[in-house]
């Protein structure tokens, strides 16, 4: 392994060497991550419905913002949309279905309220995967909305303006109901 190259510069009138960083991480990120931090997991948990995984899709968001460009002043948006996109990601490609199966099926033991809790996973499942076949735009409106996050807070992060954002909740709703009687039909 090569010794890490270094830079010199001057600080005050001294000049001051320290490694030089491949794919530097923005000075802001600390502030940044512990401003927002709550909000981008439970963006993600709202999609995902699991905070174990909502951690991890934040980690990764947060890696991806780290090395980027974007001004601070867009960060807590660009943050929002991000964890609603990876988490849709993650739902589409199917990587939950596996500890889902597994969860259910070490599910042994038998509880009082067993069928509600069945009902009640599998109505989660229904509404998640009818989710994520919604236009991504809307899928994200809606997860952002039900986030928590005012009209003027999803507009800034989708580049809407604030009017329109309840039009676009209302079709995503629409969109979601129809989606799932749609499958609820074909089950």
């Amino acid at each position: 392994m090569s010794a890490p190259a270094w830079r010199s510069e001057r600080k005050g009138g001294v000049t001051v060497s320290s490694p030089v960083r491949r794919g530097a991480v923005r000075d802001d990120l600390e502030h940044i991550f512990r401003t927002t931090y709550p909000r981008v997991v439970a963006v993600a948990a709202r999609v995902l419905g699991s905070r174990g995984e909502a951690e991890d899709v934040a980690q990764e968001v947060f890696l991806t913002f780290g090395r980027s460009s974007v001004p601070a002043g867009e960060a807590a948006g660009w943050l929002s949309v991000a964890a609603a996109h990876t988490a849709l990601n993650h739902l589409r490609t199917g990587r939950r279905r596996a500890s889902r199966e597994e969860a259910v099926a070490d599910g042994d033991a038998v509880s009082p309220d067993i069928a509600d809790a069945v009902v009640t996973l599998d109505e989660r499942r229904r509404v998640r995967a009818a989710l994520a076949r919604l236009p991504r735009r809307q899928a994200i409106a809606l997860v952002l909305r039900h986030s928590g996050l005012s009209y003027a807070e999803v507009a800034a992060a989708l580049d809407l303006s604030p009017g329109s954002v309840g039009t676009t909740v209302r079709r995503a709703e629409s969109a979601l109901r129809k989606e799932l009687n749609r499958h609820a039909s074909s089950d």
